[in-house]
C-alpha cells in the first residue's frame, strides 16, 4: 500500500455509460480506491480556466464492481486542479481541437500536479504520428491530403489501408486492394468532412492472425492481448467486434518496446498501449489506451496496480 493517500481527479467521458467489465478507466479508479486514494470525477466540458486557475466542476465518487450500480456521487462542486496530486487525462479521442485545448489547460498545473499522461507530449505525440520516429519498426507509411501523393503510394504498394489521421476505434478504416477503384471517392468523402490529412499504410496480411495490443507502464512492457478480426473484417478493434485472446510477448515485441520505451518514459507517458501486426509497429496509443481488464483476465497481471505503483513513486 502507498505511504500517502493521493488526491486524484479523473477527466473522462460520462462515467454512467461505461461497461465496467471492459472499461480501463474504471479499473484504474477501482485500484486507486483500494489503495486509499481520494477520487474526483469530471467530464472534459467541465474543465475551465478562471482568472489564473484551472477549475473542474464535478463530483467526488466512490466505485464498486457492480453492474448497474458502479458509481456513487458526492455533492457536485468546483475544484482547483492545482490542489490535486494526480489528474488523469482519460477521455476518448477524436483528437480534435477540443481534446487539444484540454491538454493546454492541464499543462498549466504541471509539474506541481502529475498529469497522466503528460499533456504536453500527448498533444505532440498523437497515436499515428509518434510511430513515424521509428521507420525501422513500422510498415511503409505516407501521410498526405494530396490525392496524387496517396495514389502514388497505392501504385507502389498495391494493397493499402487508408484511414483518418486522427480517428480512433477502427472508425473510417478502409482496405484498398490492387483491384479497388474507390480511392478517389474515399478521398473526396474524407476531405469533404475534415481538413486533416489521411494516413495510408501498406496492408499487412498478418492482421488475419490478430492485431496485438502491447501494454507498457513507465516505458516497460508488462503484457499483451491479441485482437482477432471477425471473419471477412480487416479491423480488429474491440469497438468493432474484434475478439480478444491470450497471447505472450514475442522477441520482436520486446525489441520494439526496448526501442520506444526510453522515449515514452522520458516524456512522461506512464500508461501506453502499442499496436503490433506481425513484426510491425503500427500505432503508439498515448491518449486513452485500453486493454488492461482483458490482460488481467488472461494472465492475472494487475496492470492497474503497476500503473499506480509508478505514479506513487513519482508523487
Amino acid at each position: 500500500m502507498p505511504q500517502k493517500a493521493l488526491k486524484v481527479a479523473i477527466q473522462m467521458d460520462p462515467i454512467e455509460a461505461i461497461d465496467i467489465r471492459a472499461d480501463t478507466t474504471f479499473r484504474i479508479m477501482l485500484e486507486a480506491q483500494a489503495r486509499g486514494h481520494e477520487l474526483f470525477y469530471y467530464t472534459p466540458d467541465q474543465l475551465s480556466f478562471r482568472e489564473g486557475s484551472v477549475i473542474a466542476r464535478g463530483w467526488p465518487v466512490s466505485m464498486q464492481n457492480q453492474i448497474g450500480d458502479h458509481v456513487e456521487f458526492g455533492e457536485k462542486k468546483d475544484v482547483n486542479l492545482a490542489d490535486y496530486d494526480v489528474v488523469w487525462l482519460r477521455q476518448d479521442p477524436p483528437f480534435d481541437m477540443g481534446y487539444i485545448t484540454t491538454t493546454h489547460l492541464l499543462d498549466m498545473i504541471t509539474p506541481q500536479t502529475l498529469v497522466v499522461n503528460d499533456p504536453f507530449w500527448v498533444r505532440n505525440y498523437p497515436e499515428k504520428l509518434l510511430v513515424l520516429n521509428f521507420p525501422d519498426l513500422t510498415p511503409p507509411t505516407t501521410i498526405a491530403r494530396d490525392l496524387d501523393a496517396i495514389k502514388e503510394f497505392k501504385e507502389k504498394h498495391k494493397d493499402i489501408i487508408l484511414k483518418p489521421l486522427y480517428g480512433n476505434g477502427g472508425a473510417g478504416v478502409f482496405r484498398l486492394d490492387e483491384n479497388d477503384r474507390n480511392l478517389s471517392s474515399l478521398h473526396e468523402l474524407f476531405t469533404g468532412i475534415s481538413r486533416e490529412p489521411l494516413i495510408a499504410q501498406k496492408f499487412l496480411p498478418d492482421v488475419s492472425n490478430g492485431d496485438k495490443r502491447v501494454i507498457l507502464v513507465d516505458g516497460e512492457a508488462v503484457g499483451a492481448i491479441n485482437r482477432v478480426p471477425q471473419a471477412g473484417e480487416t479491423r480488429s478493434n474491440m469497438h468493432v467486434g474484434g475478439r480478444p485472446e491470450k497471447i505472450n510477448l514475442s522477441d520482436r515485441d520486446l525489441e520494439i518496446c526496448a526501442k520506444i520505451g526510453p522515449l515514452l518514459k522520458e516524456k512522461g507517458q506512464i500508461f501506453v498501449g502499442i499496436d503490433v501486426i506481425g513484426d510491425y509497429l503500427t500505432e503508439i496509443n498515448v491518449t486513452s489506451p485500453t486493454g488492461i481488464q482483458e490482460l488481467e483476465r488472461f494472465d492475472g497481471t494487475n496492470v492497474a496496480e503497476l500503473i499506480w505503483q509508478a505514479i506513487e513513486q513519482k508523487c
